[in-house]
């Protein structure tokens, strides 16, 4: 283990992890919370430029609706993303496929940059559409990188590094948005286009930097090539190990050839791992951690905090997430993936009943309003040690080379999903349950503590095949979907 660190900081592998993570999911983390701070601003841009146009303000609904498409065609074109990982990724292989993102997020910050001179709050909402599809498209392939260039001893390690950039997006959004820094009234445009500059450099570096081992040895058959890939990645040596466990699974994609998504939900043999990564998609989206993301100001302000002081709070909870999740790539090896799953989940369902209560009781004491922002830091915390550090990792480990990009594809597009319909339903649940709405995610993470902790198979330190060959162990009253599948492919 000491050895393959070693080899990170002697090859060239930490140049390029730090290179994917800056043109990879650092993007979708800097614009989830990138446009808080530049709304108000945004919003009257708005009403100036239609004012500018036809000589009188907007109708407030229409107002509305146009807010509500930049607010949400971030969404929409990461859905568009996640439904193009499989055309981008096996016409252009990987690293390809994350120069030509980054082209289309420089694409989008362009748009957005020419849009406050030529008076256009269309040509906002475009570019939106294309920072959405970039930052989907971007954080799939940023990490099925990050999963073929890894040696199995340090996967774990290597693949969290994209929850860390993700969290340094989200933590550079809020500062870059603070009035102190670019989030003044005539500087909303630039605070949004910040990511370009990083794609800039990705799309610079990034063609000098080796093709993932993996892909050259199984989608290429490129052995000599593999070998060099992964001699410039960790310095010196033979890899026979590594190639080794590449070799069985060419064998086995040769036995079951690249399916799509559509195939891929028909395939029994890869259900549970579809179930075990729809399950945590979902937990983890309705866990409160993209709520908290998008809503943090009005959470803050629900529970007390003078608002004067909450853009600074959330300041504070972007550094704890770098912070747990740098801890986290230390830690996960040695913990494994499974308990920080079910031990995650089962701590942030104590934490919402807790802020549920301390919500409840605002009104009595005023250190009750801190009580309760200290317990959100608190879940941030038992978020980013636990389940967010686990989900990178594991969904790189539950599907072979031949069913990766449809995999991809359908989790991609259930997170946002997920993450869409979050977006417009959350601001209506805190209206209508108060502080009662965080019972919902107290729930919700409470069945991801028991669906991981008696289904998940432990997937630390395996390879792939003996990966599948767990899940096809799983059993529900005595059945099993994998035996019954082969079963019939007998027949």
């Amino acid at each position: 283990m000491g050895t393959l660190y070693r080899q990170l900081i002697h090859g060239k592998a930490l140049l390029l992890i730090i290179i994917l993570g800056v043109g990879g999911s650092f993007q979708s983390g800097y614009h989830i919370t990138g446009l808080s701070s530049p709304s108000p601003h945004i919003q009257h841009f708005i009403n100036s430029s239609w004012f500018d146009r036809y000589g009188e303000p907007p109708p407030p609904e229409t107002a509305t609706m146009i807010w509500s498409l930049v607010v949400s065609m971030f969404a929409v074109g990461g859905l568009f993303g996640v439904f193009s990982i499989k055309f981008f990724s096996s016409k252009l292989g990987s690293k390809r496929a994350m120069i030509c993102n980054n082209l289309i997020s420089i694409t989008g910050a362009a748009v957005m940059l020419t849009s406050k001179r030529a008076q256009s709050f269309e040509m906002i909402i475009v570019a939106r559409t294309l920072f959405g599809f970039s930052a989907a498209l971007g954080n799939s392939l940023h990490l099925m990188y990050l999963g073929e260039i890894s040696p199995r001893q340090i996967r774990g390690t290597v693949t969290l590094t994209s929850a860390t950039f993700l969290s340094l997006g989200k933590l550079s959004g809020q500062f870059f948005g603070l009035r102190q820094i670019l989030g003044g009234a005539d500087m909303w445009n630039i605070v949004l286009c910040v990511p370009a500059c990083l794609s800039v450099v990705q799309v610079l570096v990034l063609p000098f930097l080796p093709e993932p081992p993996r892909y050259l040895f199984i989608e290429k058959n490129d052995d000599s090539a593999c070998k060099k890939a992964l001699q410039s990645l960790w310095g010196p040596g033979e890899y026979k190990q590594e190639m080794d466990e590449m070799l069985m699974e060419q064998l086995a994609n040769e036995a079951a050839p690249t399916k799509s998504s559509l195939q891929l939900i028909r395939d029994r043999t890869v259900r549970w791992q579809l179930i075990t990564m729809s399950t945590i998609f979902c937990c983890n989206q309705l866990s409160g951690m993209s709520a908290i993301s998008i809503f943090a100001f009005d959470v803050f302000v629900k529970a007390g905090i003078p608002k004067e002081n909450v853009r600074y709070v959330t300041l504070g909870l972007g550094l704890s997430e770098i912070v747990t999740s740098l801890v986290s790539g230390l830690l996960i090896e040695h913990l494994g993936r499974r308990p920080l799953l079910w031990g995650g989940y089962g701590f942030i369902s104590v934490i919402w009943v807790l802020v549920t209560v301390t919500l409840n009781l605002k009104d009595t004491n005023s250190w009750i309003s801190y009580l309760s922002a200290a317990l959100i830091f608190l879940f941030i915390v038992s978020f980013c040690g636990g389940p967010g550090a686990a989900t990178s990792p594991l969904n790189s480990e539950l599907f072979m080379q031949s069913n990766r990009l449809a995999a991809f594809a359908l989790v991609g597009l259930l997170r946002w999903f997920m993450f869409a319909m979050q977006g417009l339903i959350f601001p209506f649940i805190i209206k209508s349950f108060g502080p009662y709405c965080f019972t919902l995610f107290a729930s919700t993470s409470l069945l991801g503590s028991l669906y991981t902790f008696f289904i998940l198979p432990e997937t630390k330190g395996k390879t792939l095949l003996e990966i599948s060959a767990e899940f096809e162990a799983i059993s529900v009253c005595g059945k099993s979907w994998s035996k019954e599948e082969k079963a019939d492919t007998q027949l």
